[in-house]
């Protein structure tokens, strides 16, 4: 089991589809560099919107090793990122 207390977390409560998606793919880029390998994405439950924009940007970016909906927490993702080399 996945204890995501540590995880550095970014939350998106608040901002608009656009300006999601460029936190997220920076704060993505941030965490690969530095070398952490799981991070937790905070999107909301709502009507979907945001998450499906995230997750549609998750699928086309580099960094990313796979993605998951929270079981426990359908307003997050959980991010695993590639191993920085």
């Amino acid at each position: 089991m996945l204890i995501l207390s540590n995880t550095p977390t970014i939350d998106l409560h608040g901002l608009d589809r656009d300006y999601a998606s460029i936190c997220v793919k920076d704060f993505i880029r941030d965490q690969y560099t530095i070398g952490n390998t799981t991070i937790l994405i905070v999107h909301g439950k709502g009507s979907g919107i945001l998450r499906k924009r995230i997750h549609d940007d998750l699928k086309k970016n580099k960094y990313i090793q796979k993605y998951e909906l929270n079981m426990f927490n359908s307003g997050e993702t959980i991010v695993t990122l590639k191993e920085n080399v």
